[in-house]
């Protein structure tokens, strides 16, 4: 069972590592993300990279910041369709959202527990507004720092992405830990940093 997973540990980080040397660069050349404090992500421990959501292609300018593989938690109907096999390969995690998941909850908390990097988008979903800054955050980030000791590290994104976009920008911000805070005190203090480094990006 611990040799399985292993096995399944080596292989999805192998994977990552191969998308990430092939996309990246292509990401990076096309997009042109200007990425702003990303020296503050921690280089070993366990990590949650939480910021605002509005595209599909949000996680990658935070993959290509860090050496770090993500775990990124992924909504279920991504695993439904044909191209499945690219977000098991990538180490995304399947998350229904139509229930209480405690199956992908127990899996991101088992990465963090062996000091591994999560990717949450505190919203839960796309931000397809066009009068809100922010969506209302969920507890899911929070809640599995606080039970893992976990470094939380916010980030802000904005722009467009566009061809060699102008203003296509994330930015992160100083890293924390719940500690002693209430869920709701951290997860008040998240959003109040993810509102900050957004506004920060648009000065």
């Amino acid at each position: 069972m611990v040799n399985n997973m292993k096995k399944a540990k080596s292989y999805q980080e192998f994977g990552y590592k191969i998308i990430k040397f092939v996309l990246g660069p292509i990401f990076r050349i096309y997009y042109n993300p200007k990425i702003i404090n990303k020296k503050v992500i921690p280089k070993d421990g366990p990590i949650i990279i939480c910021g605002n959501h509005k595209h599909v292609y949000d996680q990658c300018p935070i993959i290509i910041s860090t050496k770090r593989v993500i775990h990124y938690m992924a909504k279920k109907e991504y695993f439904d369709s044909k191209f499945s096999w690219f977000f098991k390969m990538a180490g995304c995690i399947s998350v229904n959202r139509q229930i209480k998941d405690n199956e992908a909850t127990e899996k991101a908390l088992e990465i963090l527990k062996n000091n591994g990097a999560i990717g949450i988008f505190p919203e839960g979903t796309r931000n397809k507004t066009k009068d809100k800054f922010l969506l209302p955050f969920k507890f899911g980030a929070v809640s599995m720092a606080k039970k893992t000791n976990a470094t939380i590290v916010p980030f802000g994104l904005t722009g467009d992405y566009r061809f060699r976009s102008k203003n296509l920008t994330v930015r992160f911000g100083k890293p924390f830990k719940v500690n002693d805070m209430s869920l709701e005190e951290a997860n008040n203090k998240l959003y109040k940093e993810i509102e900050m480094l957004m506004k920060k990006n648009l000065k």
